[in-house]
């Protein structure tokens, strides 16, 4: 696995540079984007992570420094506990590694809050998560992978020698207890991101691939499979520029613009909340610095649903990531009929 993926920092080298602005492009259709009622807290714990993928929107790696401490996940639990936000969404980085991940989740749960944690498989063999399946089982959380290809080669070149082969293994030992298995009320959920810079396929059909495959030849069983189009973001957006392929991608996302996904969209249902407290309007708009409006509150501390509802989403060229095709978003294709 390598360790030693440049760290970007620059934030106007890290800038997609789209063909046309996103709020001309949604004007031109007669709309634009402004949020509904905040359904869910997505709260991103760090960057350190046990991976460092080259397709990676966070620049996530195991020598990143920046994780959220107690105190603020603190204050992330006395916002679910006073506004009652339905869904807590724990991202990172591998969340598992910071010390107050558990915390999160057992207070979240105690709460009643629904707690989605993006889990990259390899991380349970990191020293002390091997009991992470039963952790997950306790507390009933949905569970998110990431799973590039149900094939060892596409995988390990996205994310790492090994990465496959561990990925295998951890979803065993998550179908052991339940999850992904029918009826057992265990919810595992893959993600699919592809290997280069194109538009994923259509969701339903790799889903279908997806499932045959990993039970013909693993055994293994999940529950659905989301598609994420690669955000023309930090490492990918790097790869993007080094291998002269921006312009062509953001040719091709602007292409496929589709105004029917802008309906769906998670940033019109989400506060996003970065490892210092920050309020930003997604996860992407956070990797990129893009804080929610000056009018707003911009700490946990000061979070208040009703005043992020209605709000008007900051936009940026990497938005078209999220309306191409069928849309894209932490919960697959987004794209709905009117």
């Amino acid at each position: 696995m390598s360790k030693d993926l440049p760290v970007i920092e620059d934030m106007s080298q890290v800038l997609a540079r789209p063909p046309i602005d996103f709020d001309e492009k949604l004007a031109a259709h007669g709309m634009e984007l402004r949020a509904s009622k905040v359904e869910t807290l997505q709260v991103n714990v760090g960057k350190l992570c046990n991976q460092a993928c080259k397709h990676c929107h966070v620049d996530a790696s195991p020598i990143r420094t920046e994780i959220m401490t107690r105190e603020t996940a603190e204050a992330v639990i006395a916002a679910l506990r006073k506004w009652r936000v339905p869904t807590l969404d724990i991202t990172g980085g591998a969340p598992e590694l910071n010390p107050s991940f558990r915390y999160l989740v057992t207070e979240a749960r105690s709460l009643g809050a629904h707690v989605i944690v993006r889990h990259n498989l390899t991380v349970m063999f990191e020293p002390g998560q091997d009991d992470l399946p039963e952790f997950f089982r306790a507390s009933q959380v949905e569970v998110v992978s990431s799973l590039p290809y149900f094939l060892e080669q596409q995988t390990d070149a996205q994310r790492g020698h090994g990465v496959f082969g561990k990925s295998v293994e951890a979803m065993r030992r998550l179908n052991a207890v339940g999850y992904g298995i029918e009826a057992s009320g265990l919810v595992l959920n893959l993600v699919y991101n592809p290997t280069g810079a194109f538009l994923p396929p259509a969701q339903e059909a790799i889903e279908k691939d997806f499932r045959h495959e990993l039970l013909s030849r693993y055994g293994l069983s999940f529950n659905h499979l989301y598609t994420i189009t690669n955000m023309p973001i930090k490492r990918f957006l790097d790869y993007l520029r080094r291998s002269g392929n921006e312009k062509r991608y953001m040719r091709k996302l602007v292409e496929a613009f589709n105004p029917m996904t802008v309906q769906g969209l998670m940033c019109r249902h989400l506060v996003s909340v970065d490892w210092t407290g920050r309020l930003y309007d997604c996860d992407f708009n956070q990797m990129l610095e893009l804080g929610v409006s000056s009018q707003l509150p911009q700490t946990i501390n000061d979070f208040d649903p009703a005043k992020f509802t209605g709000r008007r989403i900051i936009t940026g060229g990497h938005c078209f990531g999220c309306t191409a095709g069928a849309g894209s978003s932490c919960g697959g294709a987004v794209a709905v009929e009117h």
